[in-house]
């Protein structure tokens, strides 16, 4: 199998398969890009020097890879490439107020990439995949803003994640109580849903005065972010 065609159901194995709550994990693509296209911040975890280490960092997606960046001289993404990963992306709906504290809970979108990252070396390539991570955060922007030149791409790491190994779960509605003894207790419950959504554009303070945010930018002024 090849990135070029990965399946529309999400292959299991022995690190992807569900093992508790399985009926909130997916073995829909679909649910995958879903997920994926709604963010742009995941947590890459690594193994540094026999050390676990979680970072948070910006991403983006064409649907079969996850492109991660930074710094050359980072230590997450020096140690990645050759080692097995694990790259989480997680989206809060909402919390779950049950009658009893043990069945508080989330709804939650959450996806969990597994394999080895590959470090982009071919000059092409990697100009493709810094695109790819600057319109998925922030569509429009790539062919607005300067593009980084031969010293900035020469001081930047950037890895490709097939996202052929991923495991994906979803909780949604309401507390799993209702129907057993403590409906009987006169508490309320339900979900207290949380959105998220973008506010209205700040400019630099030291933006000379008449440079108005382009559109791309004020149109998603007090949508929803993910």
């Amino acid at each position: 199998m090849t990135d070029a065609h990965l399946p529309a159901a999400l292959p299991e194995s022995d690190r992807t398969r569900h093992r508790r709550l399985r009926e909130q994990g997916s073995g829909d693509r679909a649910q995958l890009d879903a997920i994926l296209a709604a963010g742009f911040v995941c947590h890459l975890g690594v193994v540094v020097d026999g050390v676990p280490m979680v970072v948070p960092t910006v991403y983006g997606s064409d649907g079969r890879h996850l492109y991660l960046h930074g710094s050359v001289a980072s230590r997450s993404l020096v140690a990645s490439p050759g080692a097995a990963v694990c790259v989480t992306v997680t989206h809060v709906d909402g919390l779950v107020l049950a009658r009893s504290v043990f069945e508080h809970g989330v709804n939650y979108r959450s996806a969990m990439v597994y394999g080895v990252p590959r470090l982009v070396t071919d000059p092409e390539e990697k100009l493709a995949g810094l695109r790819r991570l600057t319109e998925h955060t922030a569509p429009g922007q790539w062919d607005y803003a300067r593009r980084p030149n031969r010293k900035e791409l020469a001081a930047t790491a950037l890895l490709a994640l097939s996202l052929e190994e991923a495991s994906v779960k979803i909780r949604t509605g309401a507390p799993d109580d209702g129907e057993g003894p403590d409906a009987a207790l006169g508490i309320w419950a339900g979900t207290l849903p949380l959105t998220t959504t973008w506010g209205e554009p700040e400019p630099d303070p030291l933006l000379p005065e008449g440079i108005a945010p382009p559109p791309h930018i004020a149109a998603r002024g007090h949508t929803r972010a993910s």
